[in-house]
């Protein structure tokens, strides 16, 4: 017996959340996976953190390693843009390294954030 999937207009409706982060160390998906996590639990607790829905879709390294510049999405509720804006700017350190993230924009699917926000023309190349 197969679970019936919930009809797209019971869904909740998604934003996409681009950023960039420069750190001293390098970052991977797992640390960013992390660091959001930690951040938003700090800021809103356990339960604000679950009405947000927050999970990082994909991350990109920067094509200069040297560098320590990383990009993603991070996927939120539509409804919670602004408390997961919020929890972007306050990660700031991350294994006792300095660590800043901005946030390059928001978009309604991934596709419109990596072609406005992302450009990894070298990388893609």
């Amino acid at each position: 017996m197969k679970l019936k999937i919930l009809p797209t207009h019971l869904r909740d409706k998604k934003r996409y959340l681009a950023f960039q982060a420069f750190s001293e160390i390098p970052l991977e998906r797992d640390d960013i996976i992390t660091m959001v996590t930690e951040s938003s639990g700090n800021l809103y607790g356990a339960c604000g953190t679950s009405h947000m829905g927050m999970w990082v879709v994909k991350v990109w390294d920067y094509p200069v390693p040297e560098k320590n510049m990383i990009r993603g999405i991070i996927r939120c509720n539509r409804d919670e843009v602004d408390r997961a804006r919020a929890v972007i700017p306050n990660i700031t350190n991350f294994r006792g390294k300095r660590v800043v993230f901005h946030t390059l924009g928001i978009s309604g699917t991934i596709k419109a954030a990596i072609t406005n926000f992302i450009k990894l023309k070298a990388a893609d190349e």
